[in-house]
């Protein structure tokens, strides 16, 4: 894919092919009814160019924080790339699902409105009362969806806003209370020069189709599944995540009937897709030009090997999977695995990796983990672990992963507070452990979620991978984290997973046994504490992950613990 390099801002190459190749589709948009919209270029700009006038009539001005408060929908694209035409900075806040409380959730985004002082959010009309009666006093306008043609119709279109390279383009937001504060600050020259090395780095061409259920407000759906497309010009399908999570089977069936060739997943989705996919969806269903990137989670080898062994037969093929490691302060990706290579998976000693040493191991052996590899650095991005000194460490030495990057965020809005703890001489320290081996990069988890215990250095995600398979626990919902014993001056391994059916005491006895037996036997570790809950009870992020900080503070506080 070759993208030329004298764009200066994401609107230009949307306005350019709108008048270049006005029927060109840019967007084919999957209803949750399994209706479909195609969206040509030109519909496209001039969808965005509405929700411009739009905002340019509310008194919506340059570098303006507008947040987007909408579902996956045509309304939310253009919402977003209307606030850029514009030169406002938009920012997409997770949409209300069912799991989430609706007091709590509007309330979230008026914390968010606070913290980066928005000037405006658009929301769908039934959401708008809530919004202008929390948002009373504020100086912030409830904007609804259901008004843009109406105002678009009677203001004159707004010329696109000159912005410069450097100009913030858009704002991503972490999900959680605290996450809400920090805004990671993206300019157009970063996402371009994303949008450059990640193109090149999974081979993206003008005969691919991208198909994506991930939201945008994670940066794998915003970035790679919505400005990788809208920007090069490779057709994009779009799936709602709500619908993806409810059926997947509508992601094999959009990919077979669009010829769909690039998707990007976190890991659990390959399980999730292994075990929920019926044959019978898939009679016909041809998977042969479809390639995958593993990305936003830690990749599991006993992931992808499901997957394979579950769809090879209609074509998916193991060369085919390929494994990214990044975050949004770097745009998306800063690794990537070579293309039509399979990750390489290092088996290691667990002991010693606990130690932060990763000894080479025999595969599959006892008292062996397999770690799969993210890849090299893309172009324009280095790598680096350092210790908790900052200095460097060879290979195989666990440490802290360091990134400089083109593509690099230019710091948290109005936190420079935040900035100085994580930015230092161009590199920026992402809280994640890792080691280089043979110049890959292979991660087993975050810093901050590390478990201590006895001197060894505890990956939840290990134990939590162990706990799904275990019969009688829902997959997906095991948290472990660890909690301070002042006594012994470590940490207690605790775990809290919940029922996926109505165990009775003796079952759920036998649940727990068998837990704590898999997890000593295959990680020498001892958990101190197992709840079982039979029904809902686990912290996820919007976007789906654990949230293992506020999972120990609500156990702690359910023990009477400070």
């Amino acid at each position: 894919m070759t993208l030329r390099l004298d764009y200066r801002t994401l609107v230009e190459p949307v306005t350019e092919r709108a008048r270049r190749d006005p029927d060109r589709p840019s967007v084919v948009l999957i209803g949750e009814d399994g209706s479909e919209e195609t969206v040509s270029a030109a519909q496209f700009l001039a969808n965005a160019v509405d929700y411009a006038a739009l905002l340019q009539a509310a008194g919506i001005r340059p570098r303006d924080i507008v947040i987007l408060v909408m579902r996956h929908s045509k309304e939310l694209l253009s919402a977003l790339w209307g606030a850029l035409y514009l030169g406002a900075i938009p920012s997409v806040f997770p949409f209300l699902s069912e799991k989430l409380d609706r007091a709590l959730y509007v309330q979230q985004v008026r914390v968010l409105v606070a913290h980066c002082r928005a000037r405006a959010v658009i929301a769908f009309p039934e959401f708008r009362p809530d919004l202008a009666s929390l948002l009373e006093g504020v100086d912030c306008q409830v904007l609804a969806t259901d008004v843009v043609r109406r105002r678009a119709a009677a203001e004159d279109p707004p010329p696109p806003h000159e912005a410069t390279p450097d100009t913030i383009a858009l704002l991503q937001h972490s999900s959680g209370s605290t996450g809400l504060q920090k805004g990671v600050a993206l300019s157009h020259r970063a996402i371009l020069n994303q949008v450059r090395s990640c193109g090149r780095a999974v081979a993206l061409s003008e005969d691919d189709v991208i198909v994506s259920w991930m939201p945008l407000y994670h940066d794998g759906g915003l970035i790679a599944g919505c400005i990788i497309p809208l920007v090069t010009g490779v057709p994009l399908v779009l799936i709602s995540p709500f619908h993806w999570v409810r059926d997947p089977k509508v992601l094999f069936q959009a990919v077979h009937r669009h010829r769909g060739t690039l998707t990007w997943l976190p890991n659990f989705a390959y399980n999730h897709c292994a075990r929920n996919v019926r044959e019978s969806d898939l009679a016909g269903v041809d998977l042969s030009r479809w390639r995958l990137v593993n990305a936003a989670e830690p990749a599991r080898w006993d992931s992808h090997r499901l997957f394979v062994e579950r769809f090879g037969r209609y074509g998916f093929k193991e060369s085919a999977l390929a494994v990214g490691y990044g975050m949004a302060e770097a745009t998306l990706i800063v690794t990537a695995t070579p293309v039509n290579e399979s990750p390489h998976v290092d088996w290691v000693e667990t002991r010693a990796l606990q130690e932060r040493l990763a000894v080479p191991a025999v595969p599959e052996a006892a008292g062996s983990t397999p770690m799969t590899s993210c890849g090299f650095p893309i172009e324009g991005a280095e790598i680096g672990i350092v210790d908790d000194e900052g200095h460097r460490l060879p290979e195989r030495r666990v440490g802290e992963i360091v990134v400089r990057a083109s593509s690099l965020f230019s710091g948290y809005y109005l936190r420079p507070d935040l900035d100085a703890k994580v930015l230092r001489d161009g590199w920026y320290f992402t809280g994640d452990m890792g080691y280089l081996a043979a110049g890959q990069l292979y991660v087993p988890g975050r810093k901050d979620d590390l478990i201590i215990t006895g001197g060894k250095n505890i990956y939840p995600n290990d134990l939590e991978a162990i706990a799904n398979e275990v019969p009688g626990v829902r997959p997906g919902r095991a948290v472990a984290f660890g909690v301070p014993d002042p006594r012994l001056g470590t940490d207690e391994v605790v775990m809290v997973c919940e029922l996926s059916g109505s165990a009775g005491p003796e079952e759920t006895r036998r649940i727990e046994s068998e837990l704590r037996r898999r997890i000593a036997q295959q990680t020498e570790v001892t958990l101190h504490d197992v709840r079982l809950m039979h029904g809902p009870w686990l912290i996820k992020t919007s976007s789906g992950k654990l949230a293992h900080a506020a999972n120990r503070e609500k156990y702690l506080r359910e023990q009477g613990r400070p």
